[in-house]
């Protein structure tokens, strides 16, 4: 019998896209959707794009009827929001969030990001979703913290080199770029085309940035060690994509770094290392896909990694689906093994 799927604002990027790769999912069905904006019309009005493959009406947020409908839910609800819902559910339906809520360990280290946090008590029950690294904790998790994009391109090209001490976890430096989509659905100047097209520029500069928490948090776990790095986001004008060049110094030569991180991954369906050249962000779109390439900078000693995906479908929604197969003791590939969109 199928699983019941809820998915809470079901209207967002993450949201739709979601129900994009769930359409094709063999073991799901959605059978409830939510939508403050848009409570009462039918999904497929408001994305004509999907009628006749989705029409559910969106319907206010119900805890009895999410209870007795639902097997598992995803809330794509904003940050700050989404714990409030969850926590109406949560000793019901298995939970996994897209919001930042429960991805930090730490609840000061939340309030001093993001704001103060209504539901401490349901953080030790949430076990991050990097699917790849925590897939063991994750089978068995009744609430799933969905990693964030920016994280989901550097927490799987550092660890397995930081664990091994292949790199040095002090002078680590991360420029990343993200395309326009990124910044999602709600209408911003910075977005608007006349501002992000045929543009190119940084944000967040200097520690401006709440990702940095969630990678600082995952890499000192990686190593036993404090580990602050820099960070600078960008926005480039693509609808989706996201692209990070990590710089760290390392004693290791370029083939030992390729060949730890393949020896890392030699299991894991999406994560792919190249033997030769860096990959680009066509090379994933619209795919669950992470591909890495990796270069040595001999006159520096610096290790140079690039790591990119698609940030709406591995930076998301993608790692959502990945993560409820992890959950519900399917492949993890099922419902998620597509080709890149290409051109």
């Amino acid at each position: 019998m199928p699983l019941s799927i809820g998915v809470l604002g079901a209207t967002g990027y993450t949201g739709v896209e979601l129900i994009r790769l769930l359409h094709n999912h063999p073991e799901v069905r959605i059978t409830y959707c939510s939508s403050n904006q848009y409570n009462g019309k039918k999904i497929s009005d408001v994305f004509v794009f999907l009628k006749g493959y989705l029409d559910i009406e969106l319907e206010p947020f119900d805890a009895e009827l999410i209870k007795d409908r639902c097997d598992i839910v995803f809330s794509c609800l904003p940050h700050g929001i989404s714990m409030g819902y969850i926590s109406q559910i949560l000793d019901s339906v298995r939970v996994i969030d897209l919001s930042a809520d429960f991805r930090l360990r730490d609840v000061s280290t939340y309030t001093k990001w993001y704001r103060e946090h209504t539901s401490p008590e349901l953080i030790d029950r949430a076990v991050y979703g990097l699917c790849e690294i925590y897939a063991d904790r994750i089978k068995n998790a009744p609430l799933v913290a969905n990693p964030g994009c920016y994280p989901t391109t550097i927490l799987p090209a550092l660890i397995p080199l930081l664990k091994e001490g292949y790199i040095n976890h002090e002078d680590i430096i991360i420029d990343s770029k993200t395309g326009i989509s990124g910044a999602g659905r709600s209408l911003s100047l910075k977005t608007h085309i006349c501002e992000s097209g045929e543009n190119f520029s940084a944000y967040n500069v200097a520690r401006g940035h709440r990702h940095i928490a969630e990678i600082e948090q995952e890499l000192s776990v990686a190593t036993g060690k404090d580990v602050i790095v820099e960070f600078t986001p960008h926005l480039i004008p693509v609808s989706r994509g996201m692209l990070s060049t990590i710089y760290a110094h390392t004693k290791a030569d370029e083939t030992d770094l390729k060949e730890s991180l393949k020896s890392f991954y030699k299991d894991s369906i999406f994560i792919h290392i190249l033997d030769e050249g860096l990959p680009t962000i066509k090379d994933v779109r619209g795919t669950n896909r992470c591909s890495i390439g990796v270069r040595k900078n001999k006159a520096t000693g610096r290790a140079v990694i690039v790591c990119v995906i698609d940030n709406l479908t591995k930076g998301a929604s993608g790692q959502a689906i990945q993560n409820m197969n992890i959950m519900m003791g399917l492949d993890e590939a099922t419902g998620l093994d597509y080709p890149p969109v290409f051109p």
